[in-house]
């Protein structure tokens, strides 16, 4: 698998995604560390609306409310 920096992946992305289209699986890094893989769709593992709304319950599930509330998360994630 190719590594690529970030700055020439937005410079050219347009080359990577045919390169990922034909089968290549490339890694994008951002100051050496990875940061996102592309890779090639594969129809057969295309989520349904079904199972991405299912995931998304199990992960409510999983993440326990705090005293926040999310309008306050909203704003201090807004202060970076």
């Amino acid at each position: 698998m190719e590594k690529v920096g970030a700055f020439e992946a937005k410079t050219h992305l347009a080359a990577l995604l045919d390169r990922v289209a034909k089968g290549e699986k490339i890694t994008i890094t951002r100051r050496g560390i990875p940061a996102a893989i592309l890779i090639p769709v594969d129809a057969n593992n295309l989520l349904s609306h079904q199972d991405i709304v299912a995931g998304l319950r199990a992960l409510r599930k999983r993440v326990k409310p705090g005293k926040m509330s999310v309008k306050q998360m909203i704003n201090q994630g807004r202060r970076f």
